[in-house]
């Protein structure tokens, strides 16, 4: 009797799983879009990408290399050989290749044309923030000036943070820049 009971509700809870799951509708998601914003979010700001630049005939040039392997401006790249082929085309003729953690999301002629039309900026946004127009009530000072006591000359040695070391920790920082330590007193 045990053993009917239990087959009984496992079924009742089996379908009433299945009602809800049937139910509940979720939005579908664009994996083109949120694998993108992954990798954005792991990379960060320092990518390894070469800065690129679309000539302004970029687009008769992909429409040629298409052409060339028998594909029309709207047609699919269904096989990976002919994927192969009309990327390496692309990177032969542009010297710009595709990154591998793209490559998925070029399943047709216009995602190709696509890639190949947006820029490619490498700089950092305070690299892009020096070279900008500013307001004159704002000032972005790119060498800044680093207190050690030794070096000062405008208030003799004297710190406003006495009982303050500065730490130097960045590998290209230290060859720019020297660290102290603050000598601490007793209570």
């Amino acid at each position: 009797m045990f053993r009917n009971l239990l087959r009984t509700s496992t079924c009742i809870n089996f379908q009433i799983t299945t009602v809800r799951n049937k139910q509940a509708k979720f939005p579908k998601i664009d994996k083109k879009l949120q694998a993108s914003a992954e990798s954005l979010a792991a990379r960060g700001f320092l990518r390894p990408n070469k800065p690129w630049d679309p000539p302004a005939d970029i687009d008769e040039t992909i429409v040629k290399i298409c052409s060339d392997n028998g594909l029309k401006t709207d047609s699919e790249l269904d096989s990976l050989e002919l994927k192969y082929t009309v990327l390496k085309a692309c990177f032969d003729e542009t010297g710009h290749s595709v990154p591998n953690s793209l490559l998925h999301t070029i399943e047709t002629v216009d995602d190709l044309r696509q890639f190949y039309e947006t820029p490619i900026d490498t700089k950092t946004p305070f690299d892009s923030l020096k070279k900008m127009d500013l307001p004159k009530n704002l000032h972005i000072q790119e060498d800044y000036v680093r207190f050690h006591p030794d070096k000062d000359t405008l208030f003799n040695g004297k710190s406003v943070f006495p009982k303050s070391s500065t730490i130097v920790s960045g590998l290209k920082t230290r060859k720019k820049h020297e660290g102290f330590t603050a000598k601490r007193s007793w209570p």
